[in-house]
């Protein structure tokens, strides 16, 4: 048996029922190399490397299509087709059950970020009939998803209009009403400010930004500076007994740097971290905290 017919076999004996979409090699055996699994098709994204030949074999005798993407500080490129059989580039996975619309043409970002599998999970789980949850920065709406399926009542923000529209057929995808929920277009900032003024709060928030943006008037956010503040922002639009997830992918702080920033815009909440999914087993980059009033 291969390396990656071995690694494949033993993550997927450790996957929650209905899951097709997991990470398979997180930078080892094979350095500067991950590969996900995505329901039939395999996405290689190298980092300041290339694909060595015995890989290229593996991959290649696998019979699944494969497809390479490069992460290279400036390059910013969809996934190419590597090798393998060619497919269509729009796909569905499945998660927990629940399905999402995957689209290697879509851009550097296919359609739903693996590490964050068991935060969508948590979030199903702590959403309630008749719980109002608002997803910043959602991009294609996963965490809106999950917590529809629990009964929760959504409002999903991002500035991209295509990511909401996205958000919709994710949510149709899996039985979901779109019109009994709430799209948002436009910067998180200026929207937590607003419902403030108008007084409208959330029994659930999500928060998990980029990790450097520019907005309109060219002005700089970076989550090592000002994510804290956010996190203010956030708490002004948190109903009583309420809870904010705050994470981040950011790998300039450290899990104690982000408590202090999470922390400093909370100041006496209570707070509970999560470990990241077990299948992200290279560097421990992703962290995650839940805010409770």
């Amino acid at each position: 048996m291969s390396a990656l017919t071995e690694l494949i076999k033993q993550k997927t004996a450790l996957l929650p029922e209905k899951t097709n979409a997991y990470r398979v090699a997180d930078g080892k055996p094979w350095p500067g190399i991950f590969i996900d699994a995505l329901a039939d098709r395999l996405l290689v994204s190298v980092r300041d490397t290339s694909v060595p030949r015995g890989l290229q074999d593996l991959l290649q005798q696998t019979g699944s299509p494969v497809y390479l993407k490069r992460l290279d500080k400036d390059v910013k490129d969809a996934p190419e087709h590597f090798c393998g059989l060619e497919a269509p580039l729009r796909f569905e996975i499945q998660e927990n059950g629940v399905r999402y619309i995957m689209d290697m043409a879509a851009g550097y970002s296919q359609g739903i970020f693996l590490d964050q599998r068991d935060n969508r999970a948590e979030v199903r789980r702590r959403c309630r009939p008749g719980m109002r949850l608002l997803n910043t920065f959602s991009y294609t709406g996963a965490f809106s998803v999950c917590a529809a399926l629990a009964g929760a009542t959504t409002t999903t923000l991002d500035l991209a209009q295509p990511c909401l529209s996205w958000c919709r057929e994710n949510m149709e995808l899996n039985g979901i009403d779109p019109s009994a929920h709430f799209f948002c277009k436009g910067d998180t900032l200026h929207w937590l400010d607003r419902f403030a003024r108008q007084g409208r709060t959330f029994d659930a928030i999500v928060l998990d930004p980029p990790t450097f943006s520019r907005d309109e008037k060219g002005r700089i956010w970076r989550v090592e500076k000002d994510y804290g503040s956010l996190v203010a922002k956030a708490m002004t639009c948190l109903a009583p007994h309420g809870w904010i997830l705050c994470t981040t992918n950011c790998r300039k702080v450290s899990h104690n740097q982000f408590r202090k920033l999470v922390l400093s815009g909370a100041p006496g909440a209570a707070i509970e971290t999560s470990p990241m999914t077990f299948d992200f087993d290279g560097e421990d980059y992703l962290k995650t905290i839940w805010v409770s009033r």
